[in-house]
């Protein structure tokens, strides 16, 4: 297969795969176009410390809910009409984020353009139509390494564009060449939207032929027991409470007051009560014992919850790095903005190679469990051995660990997401945008932390250059024994999907042979049932 996704790129599936990686590719140049101008932007308009972090974190707030909702459209709708208008979207942030003059739009336009972060769970359901399973981890590999290159490809490109675009323009403070920020940012949006169009009228959402399957009802996530019903609305709560934790860290920064602070949490509540309304809504059949689902209709809502798990501690750290590391890079090693960029940039810059690689082990190791508990494991002691890297590194050598490092989280990225488009077909969308949101709530709370790091280590003071060395330390170290805790949890609680290695995905339907709707009793024949999705 791997050497069709080069010899075929315009044909088939293949089309659809490039395609569709470009397009997340595009949403991640998007989403992490703030992070290579952090410092310029902070000197531009005068932020402190805390704001800019502040900034970074709601660069992932949203994506949180609006992965859930998006997965929700998805299953309805298809991925080529959502992926179409969510790129279109993000032209609409990215130029209020290019013209803000204060704190406040910055974290508005910042907000918004969390959303576009969701973009990546239409692309998991869009890559499981066209990919059968037994090439099912390397196929969401792909499309998740290389559209994640976005993040890399704007840490060491849009720097040297802002410069180029500055014309020659030199700070008289610095002596260094002026970023024209704005006229880069404002055009990844412009970009994303007019590929948007490109891509409604180039993609389909099957091949020929091939039914696409659309859940009973989108508002809310399909369990198929009692049980697992209330371990949803479990696993649900995090997801309101993470916003609550950003709604404080927002009271903190001074951008509302605590009364206001109050009447968001209020709403967060009522957005949690809201999602178990109509996940009650679409199982209240099952609950009320008015439907039973036969034995290989039903999967096991444990395992997306443990899916969750390494997304938080894969993605979610991800994430979190991405937007901090030039920084680090910057402070730690005293180099430029730009030349701090590109550096950085070899952390994503991994996952041309390393989400693929990931996805690939799966589909060759013979068990995705272990695959999973295996690259968790790795990612938890590269965390811990970066957390020793200082000026007196090498810096080659620090480098060379942090692409290491990353190969390990994205190769678990792509591990994760080799096994959810086999839990349950008809939800694909909704169980990829639970795991993908909990990505985004590590992000936030990882980011939460590194924030608060210098305050708990140095007050409220602005930080010196030791502590925030101490504060990247730890933070390291956090990344690090999480990723470890989640590793022994995949090794001794993570299920071998079925089907793992299948020729077709489970209950899969053509046309000429359509799904029908299950009885409402385990007395379904075999047969039937084989047919049902």
């Amino acid at each position: 297969m791997l050497a069709d996704v080069f010899l075929k790129f315009n044909q088939g599936r293949y089309r659809i795969l490039h395609l569709t990686w470009f397009a997340f590719f595009l949403s991640f140049v998007v989403w992490f176009n703030f992070a290579p101008f952090k410092s310029t932007v902070q000197a531009d308009l005068g932020l402190t410390e805390a704001q800019v972090r502040t900034i970074l974190i709601c660069n992932v707030a949203l994506t949180v809910p609006a992965r859930v909702i998006i997965g929700m459209l998805l299953d309805k709708y298809g991925p080529r009409l959502t992926y179409s208008v969510l790129l279109m979207f993000a032209a609409i942030p990215c130029t209020t984020f290019a013209l803000a003059q204060d704190f406040s739009h910055l974290v508005l336009s910042r907000l918004a353009l969390s959303i576009v972060g969701a973009g990546f769970v239409i692309g998991i359901r869009m890559t499981a139509e066209w990919f059968p399973p037994k090439e099912i981890g390397l196929a969401e590999g792909i499309y998740g390494g290389w559209g994640n290159f976005g993040s890399a490809a704007a840490a060491f490109s849009l720097p040297v564009i802002a410069a180029w675009l500055s014309f020659g323009a030199i700070n008289p403070a610095t002596g260094d060449p002026m970023l024209n920020w704005r006229l880069a940012i404002g055009g990844t949006g412009i970009i994303a939207a007019i590929y948007g169009l490109i891509y409604f009228f180039n993609a389909e959402d099957t091949p020929p032929g091939k039914v696409y399957q659309r859940p009973r009802s989108a508002r809310g996530l399909e369990v198929t027991t009692k049980r697992d019903f209330w371990f949803l609305m479990l696993m649900n709560a995090p997801l309101s409470g993470i916003l609550m934790l950003l709604a404080w860290r927002l009271m903190k920064v001074k951008f509302y007051d605590q009364n206001t602070m109050y009447i968001v949490w209020l709403a967060l509540l009522g957005l949690y009560a809201f999602q178990a309304y109509n996940c009650w809504t679409v199982n209240k059949d099952l609950l009320a014992g008015r439907k039973r689902y036969p034995a290989e209709d039903r999967y096991n809502f444990s395992q997306v919850a443990i899916l969750e798990l390494t997304y938080i501690v894969n993605f979610g750290s991800e994430l979190a790095i991405v937007s901090m590391l030039p920084n680090f890079f910057e402070q730690t090693f005293s180099l430029s903005v730009a030349q701090a960029g590109m550096i950085a940039s070899s952390y994503a810059f991994m996952n041309l190679v390393s989400r693929p690689g990931g996805g690939l082990i799966s589909d060759s190791l013979g068990s995705r469990k272990q695959t999973m508990a295996i690259l968790t494991f790795g990612m938890g002691i590269g965390y811990l051995l970066m957390s020793t890297v200082s000026s007196n590194w090498w810096l080659p050598g620090a480098v060379m660990l942090t692409m290491a490092c990353s190969f390990f989280v994205q190769a678990a990225e792509g591990s994760t997401f080799a096994i959810v488009p086999l839990i349950k077909r008809r939800v694909t969308g909704q169980i990829a945008g639970n795991v993908g949101a909990y990505g985004n709530v590590g992000a936030v709370a990882y980011l939460t932390i590194f924030s608060l790091l210098p305050i708990w280590i140095g007050g409220e003071a602005e930080p010196t250059t030791a502590t925030l060395i101490q504060a990247n330390t730890i933070f390291f170290q956090v990344l690090g024994v999480a990723s470890l805790i989640v590793a022994f949890l995949c090794w001794f609680v993570l299920k071998e999907p079925k089907g793992s290695f299948a020729e077709h995905h489970e209950g899969e339907v053509s046309e000429l042979e359509p799904a029908f709707t299950p009885a409402h009793s385990s007395t379904t024949s075999s047969d039937e049932s084989a047919r049902l999705y």
